[in-house]
């Protein structure tokens, strides 16, 4: 009867599963669990700072048009530094081998995504009931919304500069509406190219 014991025991284990099969698994469990700890550090510095250029652009050319139409350039001004700012990080991403579509890129993406839609309707709005002397305030602050929602997933600084934007924001909205351009000026271009040289320099480009 003893001698039956051990091999009933032995019969009753699980089979164990090859080594290299275990080790995979392992491997792409530690691999998800990195990507959702992670910070996303794909945001590109040299990118910001180009889209403070781009402003900067915006600004010069909205003083020169009538008051009635420098809502318009800067609302064509958003798409052009949309293109400039995820082309850079594009580029920074497949430098350094980052994941954009997973981790934290994509909850980056989808937490700056509401202020942005806020912005576009709002935007709509004001234009229709003659109040665009508030939209300078209102850009501000709803992008700032949005990076610092969407910066919870970055490095550190990419928080603070959207706490900057919207400093900013409410700034403009308790100065003479004539100043409106100036903000604008001041926080996409100043705060893009302060925080572009911050990023490039603190966390490769």
């Amino acid at each position: 009867m003893l001698e039956h014991r051990p091999r009933r025991l032995r019969r009753s284990l699980p089979p164990l599963r090859p080594l290299p099969d275990r080790a995979a698994e392992d491997l792409s469990f530690i691999r998800k669990t990195m990507e959702r700890s992670a910070s996303f550090t794909a945001v590109s510095g040299r990118g910001e700072l180009l889209v403070g250029v781009t402003a900067l652009l915006a600004a010069i050319a909205a003083s020169l048009v009538p008051a009635s139409l420098w809502p318009w350039i800067w609302i064509s001004e958003a798409p052009v530094a949309a293109t400039v700012a995820l082309s850079a990080i594009y580029f920074k991403a497949h430098r350094k081998g980052l994941p954009l579509t997973s981790g934290p890129g994509r909850k980056f993406a989808i937490s700056f995504l509401p202020p942005a839609v806020v912005g576009l309707v709002l935007t709509v709005v004001f234009q229709r009931q003659g109040l665009t002397h508030l939209l300078p305030g209102t850009w501000l602050m709803l992008y700032g919304a949005g990076v610092v929602t969407g910066g919870a997933f970055s490095v550190a600084i990419v928080p603070v500069m959207g706490i900057a934007f919207m400093v900013m924001g409410a700034a403009a909205f308790a100065a003479p509406a004539s100043w409106g351009n100036a903000f604008m000026a001041a926080g996409f271009g100043g705060l893009h190219i302060l925080f572009g040289i911050l990023i490039a320099r603190r966390h490769g480009g």
